[in-house]
């Protein structure tokens, strides 16, 4: 397991190297003038100004000058600075990423919890009416829009029933806990702000209900299919011929087997979250690095665009191999060296 690790290190820059390169070259070939982000549309006339902007922003340079003095800053952390903030757009993403993997966290253990026992529920009474119940639920959590979810809990639980909090991180009128970790309910807890934690809670189970929906869906699809089949194996027979309870069959024996192919949808889905929390963010004001990609695309911020693409690159990375290690340590019958030779 070392080795395997130690190839994938090696391999993991090579590949962020391409994301990079192919997200450089997609603002690069971007039609429209970023300029016009930079000094309005009003100086796009003054010849002056126009000149001493590209010059200042490093626009006046050829492709590829731009492109190795990025990856030479890159070396040293420096993302480039933002078109929109005028702020380095790695101090950007650092205050913004603990928000959105609170709500990816949130989001994942909400999803995955939901759709384990959906899935259980669904192979246990199969074609049955909860079975019906669960597979309409996962289909629609796997099919339906972001935006529209979003809108429709907001306007349910919020709007018409007051159960929950509209967007936002924390209530407006509260003040926001001391910075430690960026994640308001751990920072909460740690200043001993009770009320502030309630606040922080009340205002995350909207946003990461909507986003672990999907999840929900697609892992309650797989649990019920892996369950099904496990189920159908002799040494379920033989258990419940020794006697075995069918509360400890369908846990013990048959969910824990279950599991294994659902481990990579896990990994998968915890990069996608973090990836595709963008419209989610957008919807209910949520302050992370997918509202944050949205100011950018619509600034036309290249630095920052790229700067996201990059922590998108690396979630997947590290979350692919995280997944792998996890599959090789709950299965032993899996030797990654094979998994990396073939």
């Amino acid at each position: 397991m070392t080795t395997y690790i130690v190839r994938r290190l090696i391999a993991m820059p090579l590949l962020l190297l391409g994301v990079i390169t192919v997200a450089f070259l997609l603002t690069y070939f971007t039609a429209a003038d970023p300029l016009t982000s930079i000094i309005g549309e009003r100086q796009m006339n003054n010849p002056a100004v126009v000149e001493a902007a590209r010059e200042r922003w490093g626009l006046d340079r050829s492709l590829p000058e731009r492109y190795l003095i990025y990856l030479g800053n890159l070396v040293t952390g420096d993302m480039g600075t933002s078109f929109r903030t005028r702020q380095p757009v790695a101090q950007d993403l650092m205050v913004r990423l603990p928000a959105t993997l609170e709500l990816v966290i949130a989001a994942m253990f909400l999803g995955t919890i939901f759709g384990v026992v959906l899935g259980v529920l669904a192979a246990r009474f199969r074609d049955g009416p909860i079975d019906n119940i669960a597979r309409l639920f996962a289909l629609v959590g796997a099919s339906a829009p972001v935006f529209w979810s979003g809108l429709l809990v907001l306007f349910i639980f919020s709007v018409q029933l007051g159960w929950l909090p509209g967007p936002g991180r924390i209530d407006t009128r509260a003040v926001a806990p001391p910075f430690v970790t960026g994640f308001y309910t751990v920072d909460a807890l740690l200043a001993g702000d009770w009320a502030g934690f309630r606040s922080v809670l009340l205002h995350l189970v909207l946003p990461a209900s909507v986003l672990g929906w999907t999840v929900t869906g697609i892992v309650s699809r797989m649990v019920r299919a892996s369950m099904l089949d496990v189920l159908s194996q002799e040494y379920i027979l033989a258990a419940r011929a020794k006697g075995a309870g069918p509360l400890r069959v369908l846990i013990h024996h048959a969910l824990r087997n279950a599991m294994l192919p659902t481990l990579t949808i896990l990994g998968f889905s915890f990069a996608y979250l973090i990836t595709g929390a963008i419209l989610t963010e957008t919807i209910f004001s949520w302050p992370g690095i997918g509202s944050y990609a949205v100011a950018a695309a619509r600034g036309l911020d290249h630095p920052a665009i790229v700067g996201v693409t990059i922590v998108g690159g690396a979630a997947f990375l590290i979350s692919n191999l995280l997944t792998d290690i996890a599959y090789a340590l709950v299965d032993p019958r899996v030797k990654l060296s094979q998994q990396e030779s073939s």
